[in-house]
């Protein structure tokens, strides 16, 4: 029997990418399906750094404080030597906070903690994640998606508008796709494990053997918890013990201290590294997210990151069209996130050779603050201007609300809406739309530049604007003289039906 239209999509892997599409989807309004095939959620602490950019991502939706609240800074980075004696440094460089960048130092949280307050944010909006349910196969035709299910309930069919695959390095979805996964293996093995250890002290990332991929161990604090991260190369052919007494054993043995002792294990792996990327990201109706599109070393901290902001830039144009907005806008998204993942892949690739030969030390290259994508067709080409431009990403700026109020131009992006800054264009000029916030900066304006913040990072001159997507990134930029330009863009990526914009203009 013909299967019944079930949700609008239905999203395959509920890891930080697909957990992250589900939080945007629920506030948008979308109807979804969340399904993980695993019983439980992940317990380990695969990916610990939250980067800049994502921080910015995680205020947005709403779980960044929280996530400061579970998390801490990176620990200083102490490398010992055979003798005994140790250096120290810090492990990422000291940048304080600016008014455009209001984050700049990496934020460590345990990823099993980093999903736990997205399933707590998640069902804030009234959706959890389906664990224990399997996609086994799934067809598509020019109109929906049909997904075999098996779970706890047993097997299932539903028709789905679309499918996304958030379902991990070995993704399924992948596979039945049939989409080439090139890249190569790395040639490093490693370990990976949290555990319970006495003999060191929380206060420092404790490393040992660097250069020596033999003897290379670093044991790593994880904030928000009373664990230690374990990880080091290992051999290809190396059966590791990850019993607490085996752990032990490596630890001894690579270090020369019988004094570290493990007391239990509560999660490890044993993994090969490798660079790859997928050759597309969609077919169709089905579009893959995170891991599931590119898989590269940990080195860096990218991983999570990348796969968080695949689905952040995802999302809204997903339920753009969902809403009736031009199918392909959904092409942007493949245009704009892979050569991301591919920049991603080379270099962690090339952090990867630098922490064979000892050097951990990271800085601005790792945040993601400069990711952009100017040559997206969503990019509206302008005059170069001193400041930022379309595919930028928008920088924020404290400003003062006309009631007094203290504001950040992030408070004005929050939220699932488009942004149009018009600095001291005049009311009306602008007029209101759907879906798009709209707000004057200027002496006769909503917002005041009282210290010429947003006029320094945006490059504005009187009677300009900038026109601001729902994930941060900035659209177009124009003048007064120009606001069909405005209103020819938002047409190809909003929702809005033709009749009702005309409508909309003729008021």
């Amino acid at each position: 029997m013909k299967a019944q239209f079930a949700v609008d999509v239905l999203i395959c892997g509920a890891g930080a990418a697909g957990l992250t599409l589900a939080i945007d989807l629920a506030r948008r309004g979308i109807t979804f399906r969340l399904i993980e095939k695993n019983a439980h959620p992940f317990q380990g602490s695969r990916g610990k750094g939250i980067q800049p950019r994502s921080q910015e991502v995680f205020e947005d939706l709403g779980i960044l404080d929280r996530l400061m609240a579970v998390g801490g800074v990176y620990p200083t980075d102490r490398r010992y030597r055979d003798d005994g004696s140790y250096s120290e440094a810090e492990f990422t460089e000291s940048k304080a906070s600016t008014p455009a960048e209001p984050y700049r130092q990496p934020l460590m949280v345990p990823q099993f903690l980093t999903e736990r307050v997205m399933r707590e944010r998640l069902l804030e909006w009234g959706h959890q994640p389906e664990f224990a349910c399997e996609l086994v196969g799934f067809e598509q035709d020019g109109n929906a998606v049909t997904a075999r299910l098996i779970g706890n309930a047993g097997e299932e069919h539903i028709r789905v508008r679309w499918l996304v695959g958030a379902d991990g390095g070995r993704s399924f979805v992948r596979h039945a796709l049939d989409i080439g996964f090139p890249g190569k293996t790395l040639g490093v093995r490693a370990l990976v494990a949290d555990v319970e250890l006495s003999g060191l002290t929380r206060d420092a990332w404790h490393r040992f053997g660097d250069g020596d991929m033999q003897r290379q161990i670093a044991i790593c604090p994880l904030a928000g918890t009373e664990l230690f991260q374990i990880q080091g190369p290992i051999p290809a052919d190396l059966d590791v013990d990850f019993s607490a007494e085996g752990l032990t054993a490596i630890i001894a043995h690579r270090t020369g201290r019988a004094d570290i002792q493990v007391h239990a294990v509560s999660w490890s792996s044993a993994y090969t590294m490798n660079a790859r990327l997928a050759d597309q990201y969609r077919v169709g109706r089905v579009l893959l997210v995170g891991d599931a599109a590119h898989i590269h070393p940990p080195t860096g901290g990218q991983g999570l990151n990348t796969s968080v902001q695949d689905a952040y830039n995802l999302g809204w144009k997903l339920a753009a069209v969902v809403q009736g907005a031009p199918d392909d806008l959904l092409d942007t998204y493949e245009a704009e996130r892979r050569p991301v993942a591919a920049c991603v892949l080379g270099l962690s690739t090339q952090l990867l050779g630098e922490m064979k030969n000892g050097e951990l030390r990271r800085g601005r290259e790792v945040h993601q603050l400069d990711i952009a994508y100017p040559e997206s067709s969503l990019a509206l080409k302008s005059p170069v201007r001193n400041g930022v431009a379309a595919g930028d990403r928008a920088p924020d700026a404290p400003v003062r609300g006309a009631a007094g109020q203290v504001l950040r131009l992030f408070h004005l992006f929050k939220g699932t809406h488009w942004t149009v800054l018009g600095y001291g264009v005049a009311r009306g000029v602008v007029p209101a739309r759907p879906g798009v916030h709209v707000h004057i900066v200027g002496p006769e304006g909503d917002v005041l530049d009282d210290q010429g913040y947003v006029k320094h990072a945006y490059g504005l001159a009187m009677g300009e604007w900038v026109l601001v997507r729902p994930d941060g990134y900035i659209g177009a930029m124009g003048s007064s003289a120009n606001t069909d330009v405005l209103d020819a863009y938002l047409q190809q990526v909003m929702p809005c039906a033709q009749g009702e914009w005309q409508c909309l203009k003729s008021r």
